[in-house]
């Protein structure tokens, strides 16, 4: 195992970290983010051969499969495991509605997790919404600092799912996180934080977190198009190898997390951060990358460069939103991901079903596409 600087902090963390989000359910060995039926044997098994392998970065959240990945983590790391990782979890700060919540929910999670302290503790999935109106009006930062001197915490941070202006409110509104978790990889340089909230974050010395390196395992599993662009220049690497070695050459990342759901990938991502590091990625690596980066924008069926001109619909459609997710499932091959996204993850009044057709929003469209008649086929596709 290779390990890397965690910001400013004395923790030389592994490359490769364990995700919880996608461990295997009894109903599937592969995972399923949405079932709480954990097989708990194999998870336990999965996680505690990682570390064995050199992992020390462990992270899970009070959600991931409706709440059992804590306990199962919990579980994992008895038997003198707590003691060889760094166990990072979440706050669901969309459950605090007054500032005692926050200490409530940390007890919680602590029982769940049978431990006394959390290593790295992280305000989950950071918008601009719940900065404004739950972080900052509730002074929950002032809570998470009482729960670092109490010994609850180790060290505080957030993730992150917004924009790239979001971000860098939410960075700069605060001068004593220690880390953050970001969406990132070789297709989403220009999403959420991006590779500038990257840099930005790395500039004030904050230990990075990459998540969705493999975009929900779509780069692992790429169309036959993209598979063969990877497979020219015969380095033999597999398409999630690609991915995770083009995380690893970047300075500023800490630890890239997987989540993991079955023994073999458990395998292939041990093996990948047994061979990683900065400056391993050439400049012939480079270029193949932007051509698949190339090949994947020319597969998308709506020429949607998200620039949000349409916005706002008058009757809350999330245009760029639905757009992205339709086309995710054309450029990936993977009508399945986006619809579990599509009816579980996004507001039904955001959805394009909500359209009413006014075509209020084509008239601001640079790109002249006709989102009134797209939305109905949107929907069919991903409902």
């Amino acid at each position: 195992m290779q390990y890397r600087n965690f910001g400013k902090t004395d923790f030389k963390v592994s490359a490769l970290g364990f995700g919880a989000m996608r461990l295997p359910t009894r109903e599937n060995e592969n995972g399923d983010r949405l079932s709480e039926s954990i097989d708990e044997a194999e998870a336990i098994k999965m996680i505690r051969h990682a570390i064995d392998q050199g992992v020390n970065y462990v992270d899970t959240a009070y959600g991931y499969h409706k709440g059992n990945s804590e306990i199962v983590v919990g579980k994992a790391l008895q038997d003198g495991y707590r003691d060889s990782v760094k166990l990072a979890t979440k706050s669901p700060v969309w459950l605090i509605n007054k500032p005692e919540d926050f200490d409530r929910l940390l007890q919680e999670q602590l029982t769940k997790l049978q431990t006394d302290h959390i290593d790295f503790y992280l305000l989950h999935a950071l918008s601009r919404d719940r900065w404004r109106n739950t972080i900052l009006k509730h002074d929950v930062l002032k809570y998470a600092e009482a729960a670092k001197q109490a010994g609850k915490i180790g060290h505080i941070g957030f993730s992150f799912h917004d924009e790239e202006e979001v971000f860098f409110e939410i960075i700069d509104g605060y001068d004593k996180w220690e880390f953050c978790q970001i969406q990132y990889n070789y297709l989403d340089i220009n999403e959420q934080a991006g590779m500038k909230g990257l840099k930005h974050a790395a500039s004030k010395g904050l230990g990075i977190v990459i998540m969705e390196p493999l975009l929900g395992g779509r780069l692992a599993n790429p169309p036959q198009d993209i598979r063969e662009i990877l497979d020219e220049n015969g380095k033999k690497r597999s398409p999630s190898s690609w991915a995770l070695q083009w995380l690893w050459d970047q300075p500023e990342v800490s630890v890239v997390l997987s989540g993991m759901s079955n023994l073999q990938q458990v395998e292939d991502n041990l093996a990948s951060a047994d061979q990683s590091g900065v400056g391993l990625f050439d400049a012939e690596d480079q270029k193949v990358i932007e051509r698949v980066r190339t090949r994947y924008s020319e597969r998308a069926a709506i020429p949607c460069t998200g620039c949000s001109y349409c916005m706002p619909c008058p009757n809350n459609v999330n245009i760029p939103r639905n757009f992205e997710l339709y086309n995710g499932s054309v450029i990936h091959d993977d009508v399945e991901g986006s619809r579990t996204t599509y009816n579980n993850f996004f507001d039904e009044e955001n959805r394009a079903s909500a359209c009413i057709g006014c075509r209020i929003c084509e008239e601001k469209c640079p790109q002249k596409i006709m989102i009134s008649d797209w939305m109905p086929k949107v929907h069919s596709a991903l409902k």
